[in-house]
């Protein structure tokens, strides 16, 4: 209950963070989404916000994204409906920023952290994390930790992903992204997920949430939601609130899962952006903040300092036209710690999630695998090999039974290792129970459990 004492506290704060005077200029020019202010250019700086004051119609909020001929170039976040030249446009004094709060969990917001879902107003929380928030000090970081349990056995066993990691999802559309991200949501060890859907279908939204998340998913989880009608600048702000609700409960010490779909389409927003501010287009169109704004991003996540928690992040990235050397996917593979590859032909033959192995990678696998499951692992990858390096001689009868004895092998245990890659959705295993199966497909000794740290001596 908050008394008549809490309340003029709360009301006298507030009186004085309200600033003594308020700017504005004025719209000289409006070029399709680009809009010139005059008046204020020299108190404005690139990414900061004003408001545009239509006629008749609420504020219409905007970015700073360049400046050309003495005026601010602004863009705005929604419609430029009723806006006109000479239209006031106020200058916002405060940085932008969320103010989440456990309150956010199981909860749907968009790029400006208002609720969509429908289920009423949403508790804000006391203190502020900015939207575009920096890392981590890198000497200040913690290492990776242990290997955190994902409920999906092709990643636990085949690419482990340790506590803090960054991992890329490779694939094209229709491939099963999303059904795989769902699945992360949901049998993750991570106390909290955080779920960015950037640029959006939008009637995919609701069938992701009540079919693939489902309620027990969405109970520990954010979702922060942008369709692909909204402006580039609401797509790419709902990339920046995505990481900067991962880092609020990262800072309370939380296991958190962060995943993205898609950093493709935010750099598509990226594109827009520079391009609509007078940037020179570079790689297939791509202008060179594009490159730098995703190294910023990436980097939020990951390990957090000591005494606080890690955010575990899977960005999903579109290749477009199955090409996995395009700008954008080069990119972010020079980025992350690791990526996992899903691959058309494996889904055209039923198998889901549709991984292939031997195209993915996990960099910090070395570091977090006992001998025993490394052992298992590379006898895994072995016969994989084998196997894909025979498939055409195979397939076409050209191959005689006994002429290779690994072969042979191959030949009998492939099949056993792909009905172990495949599950289904509402499947989970765990990173013990993974190992356990793997073993008995390669017929090997089950591998043992990494050894806790002996106890300190007295």
């Amino acid at each position: 209950m908050v008394t008549g004492h809490h309340f003029i506290e709360n009301l006298s704060d507030s009186i004085n963070e309200l600033a003594e005077y308020q700017l504005f200029g004025r719209v000289s020019t409006i070029l399709g989404m680009l809009v010139e202010v005059g008046g204020v250019e020299r108190e404005l700086a690139i990414g900061d916000r004003c408001n545009l004051m239509p006629r008749g119609a609420d504020p219409i909020p905007c970015e700073v994204v360049g400046f050309r001929e003495g005026h601010a170039l602004v863009m705005p976040f929604k419609p430029l409906d009723r806006v006109g030249l000479g239209c006031r446009a106020e200058v916002a004094t405060a940085q932008p920023a969320l103010f989440p709060s456990n309150a956010w969990l199981g909860r749907v917001i968009n790029a400006f952290g208002e609720p969509i879902d429908g289920k009423g107003p949403i508790l804000a929380g006391e203190d502020h994390m900015l939207l575009k928030n920096k890392p981590p000090a890198a000497h200040d970081r913690k290492r990776l930790g242990e290997k955190l349990d994902l409920g999906v056995r092709a990643i636990n066993c085949f690419l482990s992903t340790a506590r803090g990691q960054r991992m890329g999802i490779f694939a094209g559309s229709g491939v099963g992204k999303s059904v795989l991200m769902s699945m992360l949501a949901r049998y993750t060890e991570a106390e909290v997920s955080v779920i960015g859907l950037i640029g959006e279908r939008g009637r995919e939204v609701q069938e992701f949430l009540e079919d693939d998340l489902g309620v027990e998913g969405l109970k520990r989880s954010v979702v922060i939601v942008s369709t692909s009608d909204e402006s580039p600048l609401m797509r790419r702000q709902a990339a920046y609130s995505t990481l900067a609700v991962a880092e609020y409960f990262r800072d309370q010490g939380k296991q958190v899962l962060c995943m993205m779909d898609s950093v493709t389409r935010f750099a598509m927003a990226q594109r827009e952006i520079g391009l609509s501010a007078g940037e020179p287009p570079t790689s297939k169109g791509y202008p060179p903040t594009t490159f730098s704004e995703l190294a910023k991003l990436l980097e939020r996540a990951g390990p957090g300092v000591k005494g606080k928690g890690d955010i575990t992040a899977f960005f999903s990235v579109l290749v477009e036209g199955d090409d996995h050397n395009e700008p954008i996917s080069d990119a972010v593979r020079g980025i992350i710690d690791g990526h996992v590859v899903l691959e058309r032909a494996i889904a055209d033959r039923g198998r889901y999630p549709a991984i292939n192995i031997l195209r993915s990678i996990s960099r910090s696998m070395p570091r977090c695998l006992t001998p025993e499951q490394a052992a298992l692992v590379a006898r895994g990858r072995e016969i994989m090999s084998t196997y894909e390096d025979m498939q055409e001689l195979i397939r076409l009868g050209a191959y005689r039974r006994g002429s290779d004895p690994k072969v042979d092998e191959a030949i009998m245990i492939y099949p056993k290792i792909e009905a172990f890659l495949a599950q289904k959705p509402l499947e989970k295993t765990s990173l013990a129970d993974g190992y356990k199966q793997l073993a008995q497909v390669l017929g090997m000794a089950p591998a043992a459990a990494k050894p806790a740290a002996p106890p300190p001596k007295k």
